[in-house]
């Protein structure tokens, strides 16, 4: 198998992993959404911490809290990725994966949007065409719901943050993730320690089984990480970029199938208008890519 191939397979898998979380979380009640993020943020914290020792990468770790540029940037990331696991769990738990699917449909359009307004990009002809569509689409739900999809607009905004930050931040995906984690390790053992306190927690109280399952979030959380960290160095940023739709496209198919939500025709338009607005806005990328390419070529010959 080709490293691209293996490239290709890893960023599958995890994108696949992360599409069927719907299945997961539930798993996790009667527990609440606050209980089970405080969990998954504190074991992954542990499990982060075990990665960063079995392969070395302690002096990574130092260099990113030494630095106050970049430590204040992945606090920012911490504290915005929690806002987006929160908002999925409650909304998976609630009866609103379709809407949670929508949050990730539209996050690239949200990146491009969030590019302009605060790094100043300029959109090309044919993204400002997808940007026009896809907020036809959010008028559409909104009159379809009766409310704006705040749970789709919190993902979509919360992870471009997010985004936008490890970005500027140019940390390694699982040193980050561990400093990330490790910033907000101290809340979330407080708030379970809490509920323990209360008599409120749902840890060991539903059985060993629903213990052991509390403790795998960190694993949970980790692996379609790595998966997707060895995949973003053999696979094209575009074909990278095309993976990412696999996500929300396996929620929307379990919101629809499995759990039965209701999608009445105004929501059908509505989700027709955002896969329209995505069609065009790949479209460009695809070509803009080729394009870039084909210059680069020339030059190479001149």
């Amino acid at each position: 198998m080709t490293d691209s191939r293996r490239g290709l397979m890893y960023g599958i898998a995890a994108y696949l992993i992360w599409g069927a979380f719907p299945l997961y979380w539930p798993l996790l009640e009667p527990a609440g959404a606050l209980e089970i993020l405080a969990h998954r943020i504190l074991w992954s914290a542990v499990v982060m911490a075990v990665v960063v020792l079995a392969l070395g990468r302690r002096s990574q770790v130092r260099a990113l809290v030494a630095d106050r540029r970049r430590l204040a940037l992945l606090t920012l990331a911490a504290f915005v990725i929690t806002f987006n696991w929160g908002g999925y769990i409650w909304a998976v738990n609630h009866g609103r994966v379709v809407e949670a699917s929508l949050g990730y449909f539209i996050n690239p359009l949200v990146t491009v949007l969030m590019g302009v307004l605060i790094l100043g990009e300029r959109l090309r002809r044919t993204q400002w065409l997808a940007m026009a569509v896809a907020s036809a689409a959010v008028v559409v739900l909104t009159l379809d719901y009766g409310r704006l999809p705040w749970i789709a607009l919190l993902l979509a905004f919360s992870f471009g943050t997010y985004g936008l930050a490890k970005k500027t931040a140019n940390a390694g995906a699982l040193e980050s993730l561990a400093v990330e984690t490790a910033i907000l390790a101290p809340l979330a053992i407080g708030y379970v320690g809490w509920l323990v306190l209360t008599g409120a927690s749902q840890f060991g109280a539903q059985g060993p089984w629903h213990a052991l399952l509390f403790t795998s979030t960190g694993v949970v959380t980790a692996i379609p990480l790595v998966l997707f960290g060895a995949a973003a160095t053999r696979v094209p940023m575009v074909g990278l970029g095309l993976l990412q739709y696999l996500a929300p496209i396996l929620q929307f198919a379990l919101g629809v199938l499995w759990f039965h939500e209701e999608m009445p025709p105004g929501r059908w338009l509505g989700f027709s208008l955002v896969w329209v607005a995505l069609v065009v806005f790949t479209v460009d990328l695809v070509a803009h890519r080729r394009r870039q390419l084909a210059l680069v070529a020339e030059a190479g010959l001149a």
